[in-house]
């Protein structure tokens, strides 16, 4: 397979990842201390299966250097995302709001780059 068709497909399944992140983060911030559970996970599983996708190219094919940056910024955002999932979320205790900022600004940073990478 080849590195950019890997690359457009991760981009795709976190574009949708993105709406459910911006949906979770609005019912946040209008008050509700945590959004639905099914949601969460079905965000976190969507960013997970292009995750994995990312890593498969780079230990196979190889990615260029902005989407293995790009990948990078994903794992750290994944890490955030467990975190807050983990200690927030189940608990049922109100996501941190500046965490959850944090973890979507190294996402979308991450979405930029893996953006460029794969469509230019």
């Amino acid at each position: 397979m080849e590195p950019a068709l890997i690359m457009k497909t991760a981009s795709c399944l976190l574009a949708i990842t993105a709406l459910g992140g911006l949906t979770m983060a609005g019912i946040r911030i209008a008050g509700k201390p945590q959004p639905p559970a099914w949601l969460a996970m079905l965000h976190g599983f969507l960013a997970g299966a292009a995750v994995t996708l990312l890593l498969y190219a780079y230990f196979t094919v190889g990615l260029p250097a902005l989407a293995t940056w790009a990948l990078l910024l994903f794992l750290i955002a994944a890490a955030g995302g467990a975190f807050m999932n983990l200690n927030y979320h189940w608990k049922m205790l109100p996501l941190p709001i500046g965490l959850m900022i944090g973890h979507a600004a190294i996402a979308v940073v991450g979405f930029i780059f893996l953006v460029v990478a794969a469509w230019r």
